[in-house]
């Protein structure tokens, strides 16, 4: 069995490879910049881990693992694109870089470039590779719809929250265990296992996404700290502090909710303050705790011997100390 840095030192390998380049190639030169940098591979390391719970040769899965980490940096490329994020990994976002135009269609070829990747599979199982990942692609875009729609609400409630990063986040993570397990053999009971853990694991993830932003270290984060609140961003952060304030702290909210211009600085600063009076922090670790247990419930009744989900444990682990 591999551990999770084994994998993910094979993966960057493959990267680094670049075999995805063609002519013209300014076309993906913005998803070789994107791809290149300190990405956490954990989507195609989790499709990896999947198939190696029943194979110790991993080389069958590695090209459409491959595929699978293009297909998220595609969409990491144009949720940038929508939301104008400034930085990505510590770096300049691709439409930063370059510019819009190039951001769109570069994201569009490195989709494609992802397809053909994930299509190479045994043939027995490339009809369901296909309708799974286009099924796991479209919820994608409905989480990127309703992730839209909810800027411009001020009632989203926590459940809808969840509805929307399920579909934006976690079925990608849920989609690249199922993809390992089913090109492995694994029994539908098992893949549609693990896609229940990758769902969970995202939710817990995506929380995690939401309290760095706001209590994370910028130099680990590879984030723009607070901006989430800049931008009024519909987080579980947001959401819960809205339900949970007072007249007077809900009062103060919504003015900073309000505000056209004002100083960054100071509205992380006051929207920060409002979360830890209403004891935000220790509500979203409580919330990522809880999925993070959940995980660890459904791993262990998987019925695969224990000693071969050592790495499945492992990234929990990891992800129970994130900060970057």
């Amino acid at each position: 069995m591999y551990t999770f840095k084994e994998l993910r030192d094979i993966i960057q390998r493959e990267l680094d490879r670049a075999d995805y380049v063609e002519y013209p190639e300014q076309l993906f030169e913005p998803v070789r910049y994107l791809i290149a940098d300190s990405g956490k591979r954990l989507r195609p390391v989790i499709a990896l881990m999947s198939y190696n719970l029943f194979h110790e040769d991993i080389t069958p899965a590695l090209k459409s693992a491959i595929g699978i980490e293009i297909f998220h940096n595609y969409t990491l490329l144009h949720d940038d694109v929508m939301d104008d994020a400034p930085i990505r990994r510590g770096l300049p976002t691709v439409h930063q870089k370059w510019n819009k135009n190039v951001a769109i269609l570069s994201g569009d070829a490195a989709a494609i470039v992802a397809y053909q990747h994930i299509e190479h599979c045994e043939d027995k199982y490339l009809r369901k590779v296909i309708t799974f990942f286009n099924q796991m692609a479209m919820d994608i875009c409905k989480g990127q719809q309703l992730d839209m729609e909810f800027e411009t609400r001020n009632d989203v409630t926590v459940d809808e929250y969840i509805r929307m990063i399920y579909w934006k986040t976690s079925v990608l993570l849920a989609g690249s265990m199922r993809h390992g397990a089913l090109i492995a053999g694994a029994s539908e009971e098992i893949y549609n296992a693990l896609y229940d853990l990758g769902g969970s694991l995202g939710l817990a993830f995506q929380l995690q996404d939401d309290y760095l932003d706001v209590y994370g270290d910028e130099a680990t984060f590879g984030k723009q700290i607070g901006g989430d609140i800049t931008i009024n961003k519909k987080t579980f952060m947001l959401i819960k502090a809205l339900e949970l304030a007072d007249d007077e702290q809900r009062a103060e909210l919504q003015y900073w909710i309000s505000l056209k211009e004002f100083d960054k600085a100071e509205k992380i600063q006051a929207v920060t303050a409002l979360y830890n009076a209403i004891g935000i922090k220790e509500i979203a670790l409580t919330e990522i705790a809880n999925y993070l247990v959940q995980c660890k419930e459904i791993l262990r009744n998987i019925p695969i011997e224990e000693e071969r989900k050592s790495g499945f444990y492992e990234m929990i682990s990891l992800l129970e100390g994130r900060n970057t």
